[in-house]
């Protein structure tokens, strides 16, 4: 049983007015500094600003980065850390900077009762994401009209994209057969996915993970992906959908979506995407690193 020492009162996201990250990100690691003697390991998810003084304190840390690391300036930090463990969210995540002390892959994973599945064919294709161009939203209409099919895009518009969605994407959504829905949560996600033939993922851009991939595959709704990113490593092609290379690809793959059988994808979902898995291969690296504590 975990207990939540919150440093701030509210999800910065959800907060208003809005709050600078970094001055809330300073509060946290004070109370990270003030309590680290008491933790065996200390688990880091904000990229990179804990790593000094974490490197300080003597108390074994590991680090998941989020996003991309092929950004400029990445291996000018990791070269000033070489000792700090760091664990990737797929193996491709970790390609652009090999020299970082990687200690392991682990996937993400979601709680297994999370989202109910369906095994029901679905009627519409189906987009989740941010509405970025390289999430892919463009491609996925055009893949959608090629089909014949209608597409259901369940999105939110970031600030910075709003001229974007206005431009490029806004004049295409006809409300029949491109048809906007907004952001979901957890239940309605559920429905959105669960009443889906396949959730269509044409990224443009090397996605570390792509956590809306096994949210699909827990309702049993298979992927048609990419192959750029962690994308080979996420879909099993053939088993919880396919992996392509072009737009003609994934309209060829939608022509085989009845060669799928939805069970099959929510056990493989099962298999190798629950958070019990993600705990227990987390708690591995856990114990290495207080056991090479108490060893010196």
């Amino acid at each position: 049983m975990a207990r939540l020492n919150a440093v701030w009162p509210r999800a910065l996201r959800l907060g208003r007015p809005r709050t600078d990250p970094t001055a809330i990100q300073a509060a946290l690691l004070e109370e990270v500094a003030r309590t680290a003697a008491d933790f065996d390991v200390i688990h880091a998810h904000i990229d990179w600003l804990h790593l000094p003084l974490l490197s300080r304190l003597g108390t074994p840390f590991l680090t998941t980065c989020h996003g991309r690391m092929d950004l400029p300036g990445f291996p000018d930090v990791i070269g000033r850390f070489p000792a700090a463990s760091f664990v990737s969210i797929s193996d491709n995540q970790r390609a652009p900077l090999r020299e970082a002390k990687w200690i392991g892959t682990v996937y993400h994973g979601l709680p297994v009762n999370l989202y109910e599945p369906s095994f029901e064919r679905g009627l519409y294709l189906a987009f989740l994401g941010r509405l970025t161009a390289e999430k892919g939203p463009e491609a996925a209409i055009r893949i959608a009209r090629a089909a014949g099919m209608p597409l259901h895009i369940a999105a939110k518009v970031p600030r910075g994209e709003r001229g974007y969605f206005k431009e490029r994407l806004e004049p295409q959504v006809d409300g029949k057969q491109i048809q906007l829905t907004g952001e979901v949560n957890d239940e309605t996600k559920r429905q959105f996915l669960a009443g889906a033939a396949a959730l269509l993922f044409p990224i443009d851009w090397p996605e570390p993970f792509g956590l809306v991939m096994i949210e699909a595959m827990a309702c049993g709704t298979p992927v048609i992906a990419f192959k750029t990113g962690s994308v080979p490593e996420v879909v099993d092609d053939g088993i919880t959908g396919f992996v392509v290379s072009s737009e003609e690809e994934a309209n060829q793959a939608i022509a085989r979506l009845g060669e799928l059988d939805r069970q099959r994808v929510r056990a493989h979902f099962e298999k190798r995407f629950t958070a019990r898995r993600m705990a227990e291969e987390y708690l591995r690296h856990y114990e290495t690193l207080s056991y090479r504590k108490s060893t010196v």
